[in-house]
């Protein structure tokens, strides 16, 4: 396995390569990172991972100073995968000088959930994922479903710019009791772990009731915005939404809900497909 960590390097390395595939990541790796790693090596001829803590999705509150810099044990765990190239450049590297240049994804879909409670997140995601899809040039692209918007906007944007990229991707992990696999499921405390399960289970509750035949989705959401509350959580939203656009479903779309709630000091998502 090569590290390396200049955009110069990188080319010349995957010069020799015809279908690289690539799987950004932040960071801190855990199961979930590795298995679309996992999922990634198939699909081409050499697989990358990226370990880059992009600055521009993080607001001024958020823990872009705390976020665990972790690359030797990252790239260990790459290793055993199978992982063939680590790009992790520092961020005079990806940014020599201020990125005035951004990708402003549509507000239909960037500006709800995720982009309501978190302004200007997906401006951040976009602009450092289209500067890596330029740095590596993959024709395969791996995201996680946890991050549900993230990869469907992602998505998106690769249509939108006729970029020649297959983008796929990967189901969520779960420990045994059902939380969702996250880097910052490292921040929370003992007591909080195994409060940290209520996410899922709320969406879970959500999921079993609409499978039923629930039709009064407001009152459904209400109660599991009440739930979590009841037990101390901060929930920015439980929601059910159609598949295919987030939007409020109507009469027989595919839907997920979807769910963000503080614990403590520790921001929590996550996902259903229902």
């Amino acid at each position: 396995m090569k590290i390396v960590h200049t955009i110069a390097d990188l080319r010349a390395h995957l010069a020799h390569y015809k279908r690289p595939a690539l799987v950004p990541t932040m960071g801190n790796l855990h199961d979930g990172h590795l298995a679309l790693v996992r999922q990634a090596k198939p699909l081409g001829d050499v697989t990358v991972a990226s370990i880059f803590v992009n600055r521009l999705q993080f607001a001024p509150h958020e823990d872009f100073d705390t976020y665990p810099r972790t690359l030797e044990a990252d790239a260990a765990k790459l290793e055993a995968v199978g992982c063939d190239v680590i790009f992790a450049p520092s961020e005079q590297e990806l940014y020599p000088e201020p990125q005035t240049y951004k990708v402003q994804p549509p507000t239909e879909l960037a500006d709800m959930l995720e982009g309501y409670f978190r302004p200007g997140f997906f401006t951040g995601v976009c602009t450092v994922v289209l500067k890596l899809f330029n740095c590596v040039q993959p024709r395969v692209a791996v995201f996680g479903k946890k991050d549900y918007q993230q990869q469907m906007i992602i998505r998106r944007m690769v249509q939108q710019f006729a970029l020649p990229i297959e983008i796929h991707t990967g189901d969520t992990l779960r420990a045994p009791d059902g939380l969702a696999l996250s880097s910052r499921n490292g921040y929370l405390s003992e007591t909080e772990r195994a409060e940290a399960v209520q996410l899922s289970l709320a969406l879970k509750g959500m999921a079993e009731a609409l499978q039923k035949g629930e039709q009064n989705i407001a009152q459904l959401e209400g109660l599991a915005m009440k739930k979590l509350t009841d037990r101390g959580w901060k929930p920015d939203y439980l929601v059910a939404r159609r598949r295919s656009d987030l939007q409020a479903p109507q009469a027989g779309d595919a839907l997920v809900v979807l769910g963000a709630a503080r614990l403590g000091t520790t921001r929590l998502i996550d996902n259903l497909e229902v």
